[in-house]
């Protein structure tokens, strides 16, 4: 099983405030070959409809030395997750989660942008101070 990012439990917490439930910690997918461990699973009931929406997270924190380095990293990784996803569970979708002050000093740069959409990448951005999710990109 992977290492858990340094916010996991923050994002966890800032989840469960908006009132998703954590059904997986991690969402574990067997590929037969090499298992994947996405940081979260959740579920979250919509009342009006009486239906459900999925989500998978995988958490990223964007702590180390070279966050070009780690990101090519988590979008490398998010594409392998989310196409072994679409198999187990088509049904839930697969956010990155990213800090808020990493998203405002990094995810805007233009060149950033375009590899977020044209490989379509939603994103959960999280306050690290109020421990809540401060927006989501989709």
């Amino acid at each position: 099983m992977s290492a858990r990012d340094r916010f996991h439990q923050l994002v966890r917490i800032a989840l469960e405030k908006a009132e998703w439930v954590i059904t997986h910690d991690p969402y574990h997918i067997d590929l037969g070959f090499v298992d994947f461990y996405i940081d979260l699973g959740a579920e979250l009931l919509l009342a009006a409809t009486k239906d459900e929406e999925k989500i998978a997270v995988e958490i990223k924190t964007f702590l180390a030395p070279s966050t070009i380095s780690e990101f090519h990293t988590a979008i490398g990784q998010f594409i392998n997750y989310r196409i072994a996803l679409e198999d187990d569970d088509p049904k839930r979708r697969l956010y990155l989660a990213v800090p808020l002050d990493v998203y405002k000093r990094f995810f805007r740069y233009p060149f950033i942008q375009t590899v977020i959409v044209r490989n379509q990448i939603p994103l959960l951005v999280y306050d690290t101070e109020k421990q809540e999710i401060a927006e989501w990109i989709s």
